[in-house]
């Protein structure tokens, strides 16, 4: 084949060049034959899937992210959902509430339920998950620096209903390294928010085995201007972190390894997408099992929830987003996901309407149902493109690790601000391509067209504010303060001694302390972490 003559001008989003046309010798460059190297799905290294039938078994679970409001506003429309077909739920948090705050302190005014539904209370989580059988529903909670709070309100939830923390199944993402190096919703420093996670591994070991402790999320590292590589990597290297964690706390990797969970951006450059997560299943089947020695296959397994990439919806020409959405849906079920959530149309504009979001979920199951698509494993296993492409992200990922175990591994390289810089980087040059027509988003900077007034969208007023401020000083009015102060005494304890966290937190949620009041003691005694760039 003829090397072609135009490759600078062809590239992936990552910036990997493109032939014009594939065949098997560029597989056969690298020394092995495509057709026994990619063995089946369901077998090591996974390439082609982590189950044998894949979604011919089991369709993907359609875990629409959702949260605004009060608990009871979001109660209502995770109920609605469930009656749409969707089959697992997925809760979105306000700002507040991600950050440590009580509805009622002076940082959280004007932003309660704005985001996310406020949630500061064992009530609050009750009220949220009101009606809906717990035992029954796969629960996805995405909330990273208090993540320990709203696990042990969940947990004290459940025990309250008469159900075994162990028939829990769902995730909570509790990913603070991607907090560090994108979305900078901390509390404390990296190190003690690493020493909570440390216990919250434990304590579920133990308690929740069912449940996925930390879902490693490339979704934010995306966001924030990462490319499919560095997305790749980074988030692969934070897992690796977290597996280091796991074995500081003296657990058997394979114990917890099977309950990690990773979470991905999925964009529009279609086959890109497909092979970022096919190389995400081999390399990190291959980490478990060569560097962490794991023997349980279910260790080796890399379970992957997606999201459409909500920083490409645009707010020119807004249905065009339902084409994007659509698009991205399509490379992740290609690529093999386990559940996924399709973003709504009009979130560029605000929180999702109720008949946007039903559109985004009859994406998925449109895909499910009528494409076909689910009928065969991998279909795109085999291509000599895919596989080439997919052997690249590999390879570029893989010198990305390299370099952050140079360097002393992922906490070093985060305090040192690798990632951080790396994605600057990235981010700028991308933006600078798209203001230079050389990356085209249609209706932004090409086939502009004059638009009418925008969309319909959801409008948040100042009641849910004035509820949950309502609410949690009536949950201090009428709580034991005998009861509460133990609680608090107890979490503080923890924090100063080697004691569990988790467990004092659990204690002290059962009592009505807050989720405001047991971040503050974090604050206390870890310190407040502030931005080294804003210092």
């Amino acid at each position: 084949m003829a090397p072609p003559t135009d490759r600078a001008l062809h590239r992936t989003l990552s910036g990997l060049p493109l032939d014009a046309v594939y065949g098997p010798d560029r597989l056969t460059e690298r020394g092995w034959s495509y057709v026994t190297h990619l063995g089946d799905p369901g077998t090591y290294p996974f390439t082609r899937g982590p189950h044998e039938s894949m979604y011919r078994g089991k369709p993907w679970t359609m875990r629409m992210f959702s949260g605004f409001g009060t608990p009871a506003d979001t109660n209502r429309r995770f109920k609605y959902l469930i009656a749409q077909g969707q089959t697992g739920l997925s809760t979105a948090f306000d700002m507040p509430t991600l950050m440590g705050y009580d509805p009622d302190h002076p940082l959280s005014r004007g932003e309660v339920g704005r985001e996310g539904v406020a949630v500061s209370s064992l009530d609050d989580m009750d009220r949220l998950f009101e009606g809906i059988a717990l035992d029954r529903v796969s629960t996805s909670m995405t909330i990273n620096a208090p993540a320990v709070v709203a696990l042990s309100f969940y947990q004290a939830v459940a025990e309250r209903r008469g159900l075994s923390p162990a028939a829990l199944t769902g995730t909570i993402q509790n990913d603070m390294f991607k907090e560090f190096i994108a979305q900078k919703e901390w509390i404390c420093g990296l190190r003690p928010h690493l020493r909570i996670m440390k216990d919250m591994l434990v304590h579920c070991t133990r308690q929740l085995p069912l449940w996925n402790t930390i879902s490693i999320s490339g979704y934010h590292i995306r966001e924030a201007g990462a490319t499919a590589v560095q997305e790749l990597a980074f988030t692969l290297a934070d897992g690796i972190g977290y597996v280091e964690l796991g074995l500081a706390a003296g657990l058997d990797v394979d114990t917890f390894a099977p309950r990690l969970s990773f979470f991905w951006d999925v964009h529009s450059d279609f086959f890109e997408e497909v092979a970022k997560l096919r190389a995400a299943r081999r390399m990190w089947a291959r980490i478990m099992r060569e560097r962490f020695k794991a023997k349980n296959p279910r260790s080796w397994l890399l379970r992957a929830h997606a999201q459409t990439a909500g920083v490409s919806l645009v707010a020119q020409q807004p249905l065009n987003n339902v084409v994007r959405t659509t698009m991205q849906a399509l490379a992740a079920v290609m690529g093999g996901v386990q559940s996924l959530h399709t973003n709504s149309y009009d979130e560029t504009f605000a929180l999702p309407t109720e008949g946007a979001a039903m559109l985004a979920l009859r994406t998925q199951q449109i895909v499910a149902e009528e494409s076909g698509i689910p009928s065969v494993a991998d279909p795109l296993g085999g291509s000599y493109f895919v596989e080439t492409l997919t052997d690249q992200m590999e390879a570029e990922a893989q010198r990305y690790l390299n370099q952050i175990d140079d360097v002393g591994g992922i906490t070093r390289a985060v305090e040192e601000g690798f990632p951080q810089r790396e994605i600057a980087n990235a981010a700028y040059a991308l933006q600078r391509r798209i203001e230079a027509g050389e990356r085209t988003v249609v209706g932004v900077n090409k086939y502009v067209v004059q638009e009418p007034p925008g969309i319909p969208t959801l409008k948040i007023d100042h009641r849910p504010e004035e509820e949950q401020v309502a609410r949690v000083q009536a949950v201090r009015t009428r709580r034991s303060t005998t009861d509460a102060n133990k609680g608090l005494d107890l979490v503080r304890k923890a924090c100063e001694t080697d004691a569990n966290i988790m467990e004092a937190v659990l204690f002290a949620a059962k009592r009505d302390v807050t989720l405001g009041e047991i971040c503050q003691i974090f604050r206390d005694v870890f310190g407040e972490h502030r931005d080294p760039a804003y210092v």
